[in-house]
């Protein structure tokens, strides 16, 4: 008897990191990757927001080069590799739409409802997100993190145009805070109504975009001036246009979402499984 249940645990445990590390990815900003404190904290904080074994997961480090490579264009601010602290986990065995975890003790600027908005400019709308920081950060940087565990947990990668327009939206909406004094979230409805609206009548030109955005910024009591509403317009343009080359993306990380749910199902009925079975022999043949 001992022999059975030894063998269906050995089963179960080199089933596991094959199921578990479906759709599961983990990128560490270079700074933070370079020391083994920072490390272990940012670890130790994803392992206690998921119930999967991270050590099964896949790694990345994220460098100052690649964000640069997508900011400099866009916030005019150039990192140096002492500057990249954010680390993000994604995870797409979540089912329920997207889930993101920001640490608010260490990201102080960017948050969840912002993030996503800015990954539906990648035709990111599903996953499990957690997003944080060793030390306290804005979170800007973070989002290249975020989209290269995507591409990590997914295994193809997210078109330059369509992470370049994210990255756009994500420095706009953190300028509107700043200089409009509006909640965060406020900003990221704006950015998602108006979302919403341009892809009801498939609009790209700018100046179409920002009569949308005027209206509606009316309509929810936010401020705008003329360049802040221009700014705006031309941040969800560049994310309209890139829409059309997300077909290949889209796919795979429906088809990932899709593996990683179903592999998760499968581990949860094998340990349930042996569980009962468990459960049963003690009751029939004693302690």
């Amino acid at each position: 008897m001992r022999r059975l249940l030894l063998l269906l645990i050995i089963i179960v445990v080199a089933l596991s990191p094959v199921y578990s590390a479906q759709g599961l990815a983990i990128t560490y900003g270079e700074t933070t990757y370079s020391n083994q404190a920072y490390k272990d904290t940012m670890y130790n904080y994803f392992q206690s927001h998921s119930d999967k074994d991270l050590k099964d997961a896949n790694y990345r480090v994220i460098t100052a080069s690649e964000v640069n490579s997508i900011s400099k264009n866009i916030t005019g601010r150039n990192y140096k590799s002492s500057q990249i602290f954010s680390c993000a986990l994604v995870d797409l065995s979540y089912s329920q739409g997207i889930k993101i975890i920001v640490d608010t003790s260490k990201v102080k600027t960017v948050t969840s409802k912002m993030y996503a908005t800015a990954l539906k400019s990648s035709g990111i709308e599903n996953g499990y997100v957690v997003v944080s920081s060793p030390v306290v950060a804005s979170g800007e940087s973070a989002l290249a993190g975020v989209l290269k565990s995507y591409e990590l947990a997914v295994g193809t990668p997210i078109p330059e145009e369509a992470k370049k327009a994210a990255t756009e939206e994500l420095y706009v909406e953190t300028q509107l805070v700043n200089q409009t004094g509006q909640n965060p979230d406020t900003i990221a409805d704006l950015f998602d109504k108006t979302k919403v609206e341009v892809q009801k009548q498939n609009l790209q030109d700018p100046a179409q975009i920002k009569i949308v955005v005027i209206n509606l910024a009316n309509n929810m009591n936010i401020n705008l001036s003329d360049q802040q509403a221009q700014q705006i317009a031309e941040a969800i343009s560049n994310s309209q246009k890139a829409q059309g080359n997300l077909t290949e993306f889209k796919n795979q990380l429906q088809q990932a979402t899709q593996e990683a749910t179903q592999a998760q199902g499968i581990l949860a009925q094998i340990t349930a499984f042996l569980e009962n079975l468990f459960n049963y022999l003690q009751g029939l043949f004693g302690q």
